[in-house]
């Protein structure tokens, strides 16, 4: 399931950025395939960078 939501606000928060920027760029068209190859490209992204962090505690040392 962490899986699927990563891709599904991956694909939100890309498309949202890529209808601002067009809409800023003046008369450009709206190319979806783009925004979905970033997408997915920003999704693989995040898993890796996530599972390059690691979980571990940090140990504090108690004298």
């Amino acid at each position: 399931m962490h899986y699927i939501m990563t891709f599904v606000w991956a694909f939100i928060l890309v498309h949202m950025i890529n209808f601002v920027l067009m809409s800023l760029g003046g008369g450009t068209d709206l190319n979806l395939m783009t925004a979905n190859i970033m997408a997915v490209v920003f999704g693989m992204l995040a898993l890796i960078i996530s599972a390059l962090i690691p979980d571990d505690p940090v140990p504090t040392d108690h004298h």
